[in-house]
């Protein structure tokens, strides 16, 4: 199998993950805002391949969804992107400058907080338009819904994607879709970096029974 073929192998397989993820697990988290965990599978993407595949993936997958199972249209499709491509490329840029286990680290906290401040921007702009509601609506939600739901949705994607990066590397090193490593040794996973993913999905799930008014 040649490289190009590799790749588009790579980014049909990603892409597909992403879909399902996005069709099967919807878990309700405050108001109409769901977590999904299609961008733990996009920043995969990110780190295991370039960059660019992160927004190749998430504009394809968004695609699927809007032609399937969306319910909030074109603006959907594109605050969808824009979530995905501002924690997943952030991510990804970082990892890439710095091949570490600590890069990666970095590159998954970096890439939390760029979508935690472009998605309260993005919902303060265009939220009034599909929503139908005045911005000063909007604006009242911004901290006690928005605000706490993409510091979740940011701890959630960043700890899974940590967990699930060496294990999926791992796996498709033996298929031959990618490359031995050159610089394993600096790839080893750090007790004290997977406790805290850990302890942050945990966190945030109870976070988000509370939130569901369960605890």
């Amino acid at each position: 199998m040649n490289t190009k073929t590799k790749t588009l192998t790579l980014i049909a397989m990603y892409a597909a993950m992403a879909y399902v993820t996005v069709a099967i697990f919807r878990i309700p988290v405050v108001l109409f805002l769901s977590y999904e965990p299609k961008d733990v599978i996009i920043t995969l993407s990110g780190l295991t391949m370039n960059p660019i595949v992160p927004l190749i993936v998430s504009v394809i997958v968004s695609l699927l969804e809007l032609a399937t199972i969306s319910t909030t249209g074109i603006i959907g499709c594109l605050m969808n992107i824009i979530s995905s491509c501002a924690f997943a490329c952030t991510a990804s840029i970082i990892y890439h400058k710095k091949r570490s286990i600590y890069g990666a680290a970095i590159g998954l906290l970096c890439g939390a907080l760029v979508m935690v401040a472009a998605m309260l921007l993005w919902n303060y702009a265009i939220t009034p338009l599909y929503m139908g509601v005045p911005r000063a609506a909007v604006v009242d939600l911004l901290l006690p819904a928005f605000l706490p739901f993409n510091l979740l949705k940011g701890g959630l994607n960043a700890a899974f994607t940590f967990l699930l990066y060496k294990p999926v590397v791992t796996a498709l090193r033996k298929t031959t879709l990618l490359p031995k490593s050159k610089t394993a040794h600096k790839n080893r996973f750090n007790p004290v970096l997977i406790g805290v993913s850990i302890a942050v999905i945990v966190t945030c799930v109870l976070f988000i029974l509370a939130f569901r008014g369960i605890i």
